[in-house]
């Protein structure tokens, strides 16, 4: 005979203490955000600082990136079994440890190190951090409300991170970077204790070993790669034999998890047109965003001659755009669907891209800053409905596995975003630099195409 454990129904919280562990969730989520993009405007004195190349400049991005979106199903599945304050609590406190080693890695191959830790870390946080908002928020219209905050404030910290670098690079070195992370964490850590209630998954799901393992691998191959292949020839036997693991693999988990009973990702989600365009969106998004971020810091830091904090205030506008168009998609959303916010979101990412398809050496200051703001206006429209599209019509019993493989395909798209804008231009010399990312631009721009064609999938009502 099997023993049944169950969970007494936690009392209703008050309306401020729902809307206080929304903030506390939306600081953790901030921290993990700012943490994608904060090290991008950092890169070029990481690489003096450390004597490296756009190669290993490229890891210390992707080396995050790949590690939180490989596990942060698993982390979510971890945290319905065994209680999500405790992951969340957790996830702060590897990232924050993690975040100190950042600090002060002596050597590149540390820092790489330390950051697939973060990775970690932050794979605690994120599908945490939003299962503990949807249980929260019992009633629909509020938990509609606050997904689409916690997506703005992820989509905000993204953006707003080269801004925060650039700053912290006026007066101290690329290590401040990693510090200033260790104060939200704390914050964090007391604010969570204080006011988030623990919970757990009526029904835990058991933890997939095959199939995590497997993504891991699919993931980490293929974006690998992306960034080796410039180096190692993309038709070298180290090449091919890179496809044939990542083919094999990618064959396998499709197989493994239309068999299990209990699954890593559960396929079925994808029969769902609407479902499989959010996925497919949230990729879009985050490719597009993260070539910008890169080519640009490269571009004004390299090409022109930018100081970091001078290459950080250029992305102003386009922190700007996501700070007042996220909010905003947030309420449209709200009131009309996704449809309308997520072709804005994919008008104005085409439209920024499309402004630098013609990037040169002498592209003039008020062209590029009008191109960033039409790039943070895209992303700040974009995650609202990506992540309501992603959840809506599903039982809260399932909206945490959807939130999980949105948040999944976001960082996949980060990781994708970085490899191969650096593969355009790993090669190239600074003068040579703005040529060769033009057709970075051109990515940006078909990804905003894309979200377009995607939004006809979504209802036009919520």
């Amino acid at each position: 005979m099997t023993a049944t454990t169950t969970h007494p129904v936690p009392p209703a919280l008050s309306a401020r203490r729902r809307w206080t562990v929304l903030a506390v969730c939306c600081l953790s989520m901030f921290l993990v955000g700012l943490d994608t993009t904060i090290v991008n405007v950092g890169l070029p004195a990481i690489g003096r600082g450390l004597g490296v190349g756009t190669r290993s400049l490229e890891w210390t991005v992707d080396a995050y990136t790949i590690v939180l979106a490989g596990l942060l199903i698993s982390s979510g599945a971890l945290a319905d079994r065994f209680g999500r304050r405790r992951m969340f609590q957790c996830g702060l406190v590897v990232f924050g440890a993690a975040s100190l080693v950042c600090a002060i890695a002596p050597s590149v191959g540390a820092l790489v190190a330390a950051r697939a830790v973060q990775g970690v870390g932050a794979s605690m946080l994120s599908p945490v951090a939003l299962a503990i908002v949807v249980n929260a928020m019992p009633d629909p219209r509020e938990r509609a409300q606050a997904i689409g905050v916690w997506a703005s404030v992820f989509g905000l910290s993204m953006a707003v991170g080269p801004v925060i670098g650039g700053a912290l690079l006026a007066g101290l070195d690329w290590r401040a970077l990693f510090w200033i992370n260790a104060p939200v964490i704390v914050a964090a850590l007391v604010l969570s204790a204080v006011f988030v209630p623990e919970s757990r998954a009526p029904r835990a799901q058991r933890l997939d070993v095959p199939g995590q393992a497997l993504l891991t691998v699919v993931i980490g191959v293929w974006v690998g790669v992306l960034i080796e292949g410039p180096h190692i020839g993309w038709t070298s036997p180290a090449a091919l034999a890179a496809y044939g693991v990542a083919t094999m693999a990618t064959v396998g988990f499709v197989w493994v998890e239309a068999r299990r009973q209990q699954p890593l990702m559960d396929l079925r989600l994808f029969r769902s047109p609407a479902f499989s365009g959010a996925v497919l969106g949230a990729v879009a998004v985050f490719v597009a965003l993260n070539v910008t971020l890169l080519l640009n810091t490269l571009y004004l830091q390299h090409t022109r001659g930018f100081t970091p904090l001078a290459a950080g205030a250029a992305t102003l506008p386009m922190a700007l755009g996501a700070t007042v168009c996220a909010p905003w998609s947030g309420r449209l959303v709200g009131r009309v669907g996704p449809r309308l916010p997520l072709t804005l979101a994919g008008g104005f990412t085409m439209a920024g891209g499309l402004c630098l398809v013609g990037l040169d050496g002498h592209t003039s200051t008020p062209l590029l800053l009008l191109a960033y703001l039409l790039t943070g206006i895209g992303f700040g429209f974009a995650n609202a409905p990506i992540t309501n599209t992603a959840v809506s019509g599903l039982p809260p019993a399932r909206a945490g596995v959807a939130g999980a493989i949105t948040s999944t395909a976001r960082q996949v798209g980060a990781a994708l975003g970085i490899a191969l804008s650096g593969g355009l231009v790993a090669n190239t010399t600074p003068a040579g630099l703005a040529h060769a990312s033009r057709p970075g631009w051109i990515l940006v721009a078909a990804c905003g195409l894309l979200l377009v064609l995607l939004a006809r999938t979504s209802r036009s009502k919520a």
